[in-house]
């Protein structure tokens, strides 16, 4: 069986799940405790980030490299379109949600975590030991601040990545206003690259990962709740329920990760 080497809130680990659905490939996810689990990742893979996909003797890094493995090894449903202007527009969009929506989304996260205590807590898993979710909770915000500049993430570059995505949702919004999906009448990589991306501005509904109950449906104010992106939003829920497996109904990916270990 393929093994996802993740991290369950990770947006392009999103990507590659989506993908697995799509194709209707049975899969293990193994989670991969920052810090420490990343050491295994290492090891396996030559380098210390998610996603790595195992399959067999064969380890590929990065979601872009996974997605095109899969393509080639699993070619039922193909990822690519054929015709030439639609494969461009595909690998072409592809790329952009990649280097703008995730990048983009990761600050306002941040910084939604760093100014909202109860939203903080609200993302540790459910069996985060209660005095744990309370020193996260009592963490300074200023402290946040602080670790967000030190990483080039300070209040301009955070406005910054919100002003850029209300522009990218915006054309998002407006593409998808006569069209099934992003570049012809069937999902390609650039549909899945965007709505796995687009995981930390709006959690989907549905038991699609595992995540705290309270955070399905919830998103980053501003952008998760408008009505100007609300065709976005509303493609993204078709896409999940059209091809993204429930963790219920799969006994492949489970009700939870399976956590790395360490030898």
């Amino acid at each position: 069986m393929l093994e996802l080497y993740q991290f369950e809130m990770s947006q392009y680990s999103e990507k590659v799940r989506l993908i697995l659905d799509y194709k209707g490939l049975a899969y293990r996810k193994i989670e991969v405790t920052p810090g420490v689990g990343q050491l295994e990742v290492f090891r396996i893979s030559g380098q210390g980030q998610v996603p790595v996909l195992k399959d067999g003797d064969t380890v590929i890094a990065d979601s872009t490299a996974i997605a095109m493995y899969l393509d080639r090894k699993y070619p039922d449903k193909p990822l690519i379109p054929t015709e030439p202007k639609e494969r461009a527009q595909c690998l072409l969009m592809e790329e952009w949600a990649d280097e703008s929506i995730g990048p983009k989304s990761r600050k306002v996260f941040y910084s939604a975590l760093s100014q909202n205590p109860s939203f903080r807590t609200s993302i540790l898993p459910n069996d985060t030991p209660d005095f744990l979710k309370t020193i996260v909770g009592n963490v300074p915000s200023e402290l946040f601040e602080i670790l967000g500049i030190g990483v080039g993430w300070g209040a301009d570059s955070v406005k910054d990545a919100r002003d850029g995505l209300k522009q990218d949702l915006e054309a998002l919004s407006l593409l998808l206003a006569d069209r099934p999906y992003l570049v012809s009448d069937t999902p390609c990589l650039a549909d899945f690259a965007v709505a796995g991306l687009s995981l930390l501005l709006k959690f989907p509904e549905g038991s699609y990962l595992n995540l705290p109950e309270q955070l399905k449906g919830k998103g980053i104010p501003g952008l998760a709740d408008n009505s100007a992106y609300e065709i976005f939003f509303n493609w993204r829920d078709r896409l999940y329920e059209n091809y993204r497996k429930p963790l219920t109904s799969t006994s492949s990916s489970g009700s939870a990760p399976t956590s790395i270990e360490i030898e």
